[in-house]
């Protein structure tokens, strides 16, 4: 089978020739010169693991944290460096203390992990989850401002938000619900999983109360690396997730949010000391840097979606302003069961076996729907876009 060319961009990265990935939204995908990076690092670290870990780390990770802070639009003392953003979201609501009868605002697009978080920090203080409506497909960004300010009462206590969703691909208007929330004195916690490299980011600006994002989805670091900024005024609420040596350290010369979260116990730190190659890798790509990039992939997901649409016979689900790097398409809402054991799509099943396309089908409930998500790094051609569409049409998949 002859399968169509990537860009040659690919020459960077390390996927298999074999497969036409079209789904780097999932997990991301690591450049060849940071995965050198990080085996680099991690050598050093085995040579003289105290060395490294108890005298250098923090003169390792202060230049990571500023390079990316300067990259998101915030002072550096005010972002923690986690695991991924799931982690950044769970870190928060276990810090935060609720009480019967408040309410937790999130959108029916919250990603299901962050969903299932707020759920049991809910459960466990018996506050309720109120869950406002976005529809879907839709037409304009002010449905989903209307739909989240309509559900907010003098019991609301919390915003949690996605920033991009994950199943439908929208990048929802998360500033003018910041602001307006703010307002009421209410706190949001926006879940930015996919912004860091897919947007352009001014989290000063924003102003939300918390913020977390992951960096090896579109930043293409390590697995493992993820940011959560924490504005200065609430920086005394949040502990880490594991409580460590820095919740009793004496030291005066950093915060208890810093010294608290740098290390909250032994670790592989490298993914997050990375950062800095990844982003001066990324921003080497093109002759704009990382916003030419930013440009060039969001575009490629608008053409995508053209392709797609025009080949299934629907029409795009948002309007081009709520697209970023990710873009979901309707396909016919079938009623098949998902393949076990983990829970696929039969038609994502038969895209790999079959047509060695790697793309996410995922059922959207209300109302029902199967979509078609892609989510185009440099990496992707066009004739990657035009091959998935063909696929589809040939298999008859409305």
């Amino acid at each position: 089978m002859t399968l169509p060319a990537p860009s040659p961009f690919a020459s960077h990265w390390d996927l298999d020739p074999q497969v036409v990935f079209l789904n780097h939204g999932s997990f991301g995908a690591c450049p060849r010169v940071v995965l050198q990076h990080q085996q680099d690092l991690r050598t050093r670290m085995e040579r003289e693991p105290v060395l490294f870990l108890h005298r250098e780390l923090e003169s390792r990770l202060d230049p990571a944290r500023h390079e990316l802070a300067r990259f998101v639009g915030c002072a550096a003392d005010d972002l923690a460096f986690v695991a991924n953003a799931t982690t950044g979201v769970n870190t928060v609501l276990r810090s935060l203390q609720f009480a019967a009868g408040d309410e937790l605002l999130v959108t029916d697009h919250e990603y299901a992990a962050c969903r299932n978080a707020i759920d049991f920090v809910a459960g466990r203080a018996g506050a309720r989850v109120v869950a406002a409506p976005i529809p879907f497909p839709l037409q304009d960004p002010r449905q989903v401002i209307d739909s989240v300010l309509a559900c907010v009462t003098n019991r609301t206590k919390l915003l949690l938000i996605d920033h991009v969703t994950s199943p439908t691909g929208l990048v929802l208007p998360v500033e003018p619900i910041v602001h307006a929330l703010r307002e009421r004195g209410i706190d949001t916690l926006v879940d930015g999983a996919h912004a860091p490299g897919m947007l352009e980011l001014d989290l000063d600006r924003l102003g939300a109360a918390y913020y977390t994002g992951n960096c090896h989805k579109w930043l293409c670091t390590p697995k493992g690396s993820a940011l959560l900024h924490v504005r200065r005024d609430r920086q005394e609420r949040i502990r880490p997730l594991s409580i460590s040596h820095g919740a009793s350290s004496t030291r005066t010369d950093r915060s208890r949010f810093r010294l608290e979260f740098d290390f909250s116990g032994t670790d592989d730190f490298t993914p997050f000391l990375c950062i800095p190659t990844a982003l001066h890798f990324l921003g080497s790509l093109l002759p704009g840097g990382m916003q030419e990039l930013q440009t060039h992939n969001r575009k490629l997901a608008l053409v995508g979606r053209d392709l797609l649409c025009t080949a299934l016979g629907t029409r795009p689900a948002a309007p081009p302003a709520m697209i970023g790097s990710l873009a979901a398409v309707e396909l016919e809402p079938l009623e098949v069961p998902l393949v076990p054991p983990q829970g696929l799509d039969p038609l994502q099943v038969r895209l790999f076996d079959e047509h060695h396309i790697e793309v996410p089908v995922v059922r959207w409930p209300h109302p029902p729907l199967r979509l078609v998500r892609i989510s185009p790094q440099v990496y992707n051609s066009r004739a990657q876009y035009e091959y998935l569409a063909r696929t589809l049409a040939a298999a008859g998949v409305r």
